[in-house]
């Protein structure tokens, strides 16, 4: 009897380890995966019956004996499960599916074909493919992958790196951490295309301490790479050399932005370097440095395996291929779910989340992290697409989206973001480090009933957007203001509200 089993982070919090003990005591061929992304349903254990594989889930310790006699109550095979089954699995194909340290698994699923075939390649042609694709970055920012990569192919250098940044912060988000246990190699065979492509020959990953299943995960795997000829002196046996280490960081989460990540890597204290000079220009040591996102790179694989025109065929406008939706907060249906950009707010909040746990009507969802705007219903139409959402006054960022029933207080959450800028300022410049306190202070003075605090919150939203040195400062004001705009009522002020 073979059982796959997550060992994802989410189901080992909710007792994964322990139905892995109980059914070790038995005659099983137990294979540890990472998540399908149905974190409802986790620990999720797949049961392969006549070679397709059902989910039952969650499944507990005292369900054991009921999953090996086979009355144990289930979902059917599991990829017909509506949420998994409509998805458009490119960069998480292989995720849930694989022991994820297994490196012939993961060739036999397509894995280091994309490698193969940019070793074949010069590195002006794989460059070229990445531009071709229209893969942009997934961190947030949506600048293409591809300029990038040419900017740093260009630059004359006796050395270059590729720097993942896998300090994936931003509350109600978890695709790097999903891919990084569930599919490491993917990530290491991204970083390797990249570093072909613009000659360099080092990389690291910059992982949050927060994270340590994803460490140990990354770390074996690149062991495992490294001990089988994928990275070394020469990618494969027949390519130029690359290697990598992982590296942990502490937790800040302006580590996160470009700049302060490089710091933090080279032992400085974590702040947002000025710009110019670009990364890819004098990023890690001084030299040309790739920083992409995890999902960025895990994207790359597919991509040259597949071809760029193949990837490109996804999308709308500008936003090419896939996007790992993360829906948490009040849904019935909440975890990763990959499909391709354009699909419109509402059918993802409403059809694929289900709707709000609670029950009770939607007030609103943010999208793009804590720095990301809220969007009310009526503006559940707009599509899931970089230049539609920010023509909304909205940002997909890392493409976390949390939802809020109608019982959600708007001014408490425009608060928390101005605390959360406050407690997270690196304190390099001005406009972040004292706007986000005054910007505390002034919320409070609107929930006291200081109506004219408004224009002057406003006034320092505008400052912040404009001079803070990164988007830590520069996006906090998306969530304050679009909470201010679209929920009045919130803001009415004990005064006001009372009279």
């Amino acid at each position: 009897m073979k059982i796959y089993l997550s060992q994802d982070a989410v189901a080992r919090a909710l007792g994964a380890d322990a139905v892995a003990a109980e059914l070790a005591r038995h005659d099983v061929e137990l294979i540890r995966v990472g998540s399908r992304g149905m974190t409802w349903l986790e620990p999720l254990a797949e049961v392969e019956i006549n070679g397709v594989r059902h989910a039952f889930g969650p499944v507990t310790v005292s369900d054991v004996p009921a999953l090996l006699a086979g009355t144990l109550d289930g979902h059917g095979p599991t990829e017909e499960i509506p949420f998994f089954a409509n998805q458009t699995r490119l960069t998480f194909q292989r995720c849930g599916v694989i022991d994820p340290l297994d490196l012939d698994a993961y060739r036999a699923h397509g894995g280091l074909t994309g490698l193969e075939r940019a070793l074949d390649m010069d590195g002006l042609g794989v460059v070229e493919e990445a531009k071709a694709s229209g893969l942009r970055g997934r961190g947030g920012a949506g600048f293409p992958t591809g300029i990038k990569w040419e900017t740093v192919a260009k630059a004359e250098a006796d050395q270059k790196y590729i720097v993942c940044n896998a300090d994936e912060g931003d509350s109600g988000t978890f695709a790097d951490r999903m891919i990084m246990e569930g599919d490491p190699f993917s990530l290491i065979e991204g970083m390797a295309i990249a570093g072909v492509g613009v000659g360099a020959t080092k990389g690291y990953v910059y992982l949050r301490s927060e994270y340590p299943d994803a460490i140990r995960v990354m770390k074996a795997a690149v062991e495992v790479a490294r001990a089988q000829g994928v990275l070394g002196s020469s990618l494969l046996g027949k390519g130029p050399a690359f290697d990598m280490e992982i590296r942990v960081g502490a937790g800040a989460y302006v580590c996160g932005e470009e700049t302060s990540l490089l710091n933090s890597l080279e032992g400085k204290r974590g702040v947002v370097r000025a710009k110019p000079p670009l990364p890819a220009l004098e990023g890690f040591l001084g030299k040309p440095t790739v920083v992409n996102n995890v999902i960025s790179l895990a994207t790359i694989p597919v991509i040259f395996e597949k071809g760029a025109a193949h990837y490109a065929n996804f999308g709308l406008g500008r936003s090419k291929g896939t996007i790992p939706l993360q829906i948490a907060g009040n849904v019935k249906y909440g975890g990763l779910y990959e499909i391709a950009f354009g699909l419109p707010l509402g059918e993802i909040v409403n059809d694929i989340a289900g709707g709000t746990r609670s029950g009770r009507p939607v007030k609103a969802v943010q999208v793009g992290g804590p720095l990301g705007a809220y969007f009310a219903p009526h503006q559940f139409d707009t599509p899931f697409g970089y230049e539609e959402f920010d023509g909304a006054g909205g940002l997909i960022g890392h493409a976390g989206l949390t939802v809020f029933d109608d019982t959600a207080d708007m001014l408490g959450m425009a608060r928390f973001a101005m605390e959360f800028c406050a407690v997270e300022s690196c304190g390099k410049c001005t406009p972040c480090r004292i706007g986000a306190v005054r910007g505390v202070e002034t919320i409070d003075r609107i929930a006291a009933g200081d109506m004219a605090a408004k224009e002057l919150l406003t006034d320092l939203c505008e400052t912040m957007t404009d001079g803070s040195l990164c988007a830590l400062g520069g996006f906090t004001p998306y969530p304050v203001m679009s909470a201010m705009t679209l929920f009045p009522e919130d803001f009415a002020g004990a005064r006001e509200a009372a009279e």
